[in-house]
């Protein structure tokens, strides 16, 4: 059994999380500049082996694109292109950073590192993978 990665994928930053190898836990792995992240995922893929590829999509609360969206969707091409034989599952990134910037709050770090935007990206790419493996389950 392979780990499930997650995506968080932004303009300038992508938080990354990852599944154990059992994909019961989810947990952060890093956060990279964007236009590293097809470089970056080769290196991981030939040391880990990864089942499925979760990224986040982004909408407005009316379901309408945001202007991240397009940005997503060449990304989620570019990961059919280079990782052809690895699925790619989209889910709803939809407040993933507030509740990121709250669990922060929640485990006690301090202002200084709450305000650190790439554990913001880590944290919400957790939140998504964990959401997606508690949904997954039921």
């Amino acid at each position: 059994m392979g780990r499930i990665l997650c995506i968080d994928y932004g303009g300038k930053r992508t938080g990354i999380a990852v599944t154990d190898p059992l994909q019961i836990i989810a947990t952060p792995l890093t956060t990279i500049p964007s236009n590293t992240l097809i470089p970056f995922l080769k290196n991981y893929v030939s040391k880990e082996a990864v089942e499925l590829i979760v990224i986040g999509e982004p909408y407005n609360l009316d379901q309408t694109a945001t202007h991240a969206t397009p940005l997503v969707h060449k990304a989620i091409q570019n990961l059919k292109k280079n990782f052809p034989g690895i699925p790619i599952q989209t889910v709803d990134e939809q407040y993933t950073s507030k509740m990121a910037s709250k669990a922060m709050v929640e485990m006690g770090m301090k202002k200084k590192q709450r305000q650190v935007k790439e554990n913001v990206d880590q944290i919400a790419a957790t939140i998504m993978l964990q959401t997606y493996l508690q949904e997954r389950s039921m």
